[in-house]
């Protein structure tokens, strides 16, 4: 039976509510559970609602009280019957900028998980949410949040959404969220990790420089899912080069997944696009016009082969393969497109000539089956009922506010570097998925082995890799070796 711990009710008359403005207040509501995992049936209690962020507020130099800003909704998950000082803390958040926290919840982290099907062989509706004896929750104690605008997370009424759909304030509200909910479950001693999925990596590295600058707290470990630190690695902008090599493995194995490297082992493959793309291609690139005929027929060559295009096109777009017109381009003589979060999947245009697909396959067989098993848990198993839509994956939050990188690619390399020369001990578990065209693991590997650090920490990175895309745990094998990795990276 669910409980709630507080409520919006005001015992005020009517005269008085309208007069003075209710004040939001947390609306979290606990739940007791059970979870087998390993042979053992495992007690936990799972807490859901919206945490009031507040600011404090000075007028005219004198400090004016401490003013609600926004409602944050996270879902948390403790283990009972633990000392809490003794156990991980796992703050988990997904991306976008726009995504709720859904993805990392119920596909890999929480106790529960999607059952969806996966590439080639999907369920149909309404899909299916099963116990995950694979949870992290295991090892860690669990809170996931959404962002504000994302999930149930909104600017309190009379607020301005857009102060938090930018870098710094996004950065500051889920900061603020982590150090409440650490002051008040009294976990200040427990170890504590960050797991964050493709823009949520990026976040994640600036935290970890935040939360120890700002406040004192400093971590054990980030897990990074499908990482993205540097912006100017996966943006296909005129006179930036940078992307088209570091691209080309993943374009490889998408290619090798759709039977156009033949037999050849996908280790091979990526293998050989690596060299290329580490030395000769970006050479290539640089060259530009003063590239010899020979060379440049060379360079056609090698890229039309490792990609799985032909010479033709390569020849035609001039070396430079931008990601969205490669999954449009790849089976075109299929007749189809693939996905660029995972490029497993397949998909259908109206116009089989279009420049461009309208749609990602990839993302359209996932959103549903998440859409559906979040909106159905949050109600009837946990307890928590909200007549607001949950958003997802919206687009209201944009446009994102990069203003403190103005004129400049968005980068948080050296605040990373920074936080892990401040704190030696800081690891870092990095997961990508090979088919994964959204953030390619070439480019993650690139921006790490140029972080400011000395050599002796470079021992504190680990990677592992997944024949699986951005979402990698939607690929079985890949989800149970993926539980497994990050189950041994927080107990370590």
């Amino acid at each position: 039976m669910a409980k709630k711990e507080t409520a919006h009710d005001v015992e005020a008359g009517p005269e008085a509510a309208a007069a003075t403005p209710v004040e939001p207040t947390d609306d979290l509501v606990t739940t007791s559970h059970t979870l087998v995992a390993g042979g053992n049936e495992l007690a936990y209690t799972a807490t859901a609602g919206r945490i009031v962020l507040r600011e404090e507020v000075h007028t005219d130099g004198k400090f004016d009280g401490h003013q609600a800003k926004a409602e944050v909704f996270v879902t948390a998950y403790t283990l009972d019957g633990e000392q809490p000082a003794n156990r991980p803390i796992t703050f988990a958040f997904n991306g976008g900028p726009g995504s709720s926290s859904v993805w990392l919840h119920l596909g890999v982290l929480g106790p529960k998980r999607v059952v969806m099907g996966d590439a080639g062989e999907l369920a149909p509706p309404p899909y299916g949410l099963a116990d995950n004896p694979e949870s992290l929750l295991v090892h860690s104690d669990l809170v996931f949040i959404d962002p504000v605008s994302t999930g149930f997370s909104r600017a309190i009424k009379g607020g301005k959404p857009a102060d938090y759909h930018g870098f710094q304030g996004d950065l500051e509200a889920v900061a603020e969220v982590i150090r409440l909910w650490t002051t008040r479950h009294q976990r200040w001693m427990s170890p504590k990790y960050l797991a964050g999925e493709s823009y949520g990596t990026l976040r994640a590295a600036a935290l970890a420089d935040h939360l120890q600058s700002r406040y004192g707290m400093y971590l054990n470990g980030l897990l990074l899912i499908s990482t993205v630190l540097d912006m100017g690695t996966i943006r296909f902008q005129p006179g930036n080069d940078q992307p088209y090599p570091l691209f080309l493995p993943t374009y490889a194995a998408i290619a090798h997944y759709h039977g156009l490297h033949g037999d050849r082992p996908l280790s091979e493959v990526v293998a050989e696009a690596e060299d290329y793309a580490e030395r000769d291609y970006p050479w290539a690139l640089a060259r530009g016009n003063r590239l010899s005929d020979e060379e440049r027929a060379e360079a056609v060559r090698r890229i039309a082969s490792l990609s799985g295009l032909s010479e033709d096109y390569v020849d035609r777009v001039n070396l430079r393969i931008e990601h969205i017109r490669f999954f449009t381009e790849l089976l075109r003589h299929r007749r189809q497109v693939v996905g660029r979060l995972d490029g497993r999947f397949v998909g259908w245009e109206p116009d089989s000539g279009g420049e461009m697909f309208s749609a990602d396959p990839s993302m359209n067989a996932i959103v549903g089956p998440y859409g559906a098993a979040l909106n159905h848990y949050l109600r009837a198993e946990l307890g928590y009922e909200n007549d607001l839509p949950y958003e997802i994956l919206t687009r209201r939050v944009q446009p994102w506010s990069y203003s403190e990188f103005e004129g400049s690619f968005v980068t948080v390399a050296p605040r990373l570097s920074a936080a892990m020369r401040a704190n030696p001990h800081l690891r870092v578990h990095v997961a990508n998925g090979y088919h994964d065209g959204a953030t390619p693991y070439f480019a993650a590997e690139h921006v790490f082995a140029h972080l400011e650090i000395p050599a002796e920490l470079q021992e504190n990175i680990e990677f592992k890799y997944y024949e699986a895309g951005h979402m990698m745990y939607v690929h079985e094998a890949s989800r149970l070796a993926q539980s497994a990795d990050l189950a041994e990276f927080v107990t370590r």
